[in-house]
């Protein structure tokens, strides 16, 4: 399980994780990534961000930003997804 760091909060969390399984206290949660102003300002502040993913382009879309802590999605089908694949092919 790949992880990445949650903000400046000094603990690092699953790339991806369900959804209900992580304490976000602190963190900003989107719906998706294209409020990319709002995106960099929160990482830029130190504030873990997560997005919610619903589709294997909407998870790699959003572990696209480097800003983006964690991505949570409801289906564990989700979880077990090929980024370097989707990625390189």
């Amino acid at each position: 399980m790949r992880e990445r760091w949650f903000g400046a909060t000094g603990r690092k969390v699953p790339e991806i994780a369900l959804e209900g399984t992580l304490d976000l206290g602190g963190a900003l949660v989107l719906e998706d990534v294209s409020d990319l102003e709002t995106i960099h300002t929160a990482h830029e502040r130190g504030t873990p961000v997560v997005v919610r993913a619903r589709t294997p382009e909407a998870v790699l879309a959003a572990l696209s930003r480097g800003e983006v802590a964690c991505v949570l999605v409801r289906d564990e089908a989700l979880l077990a997804l090929d980024l370097a694949e989707m990625t390189y092919g």
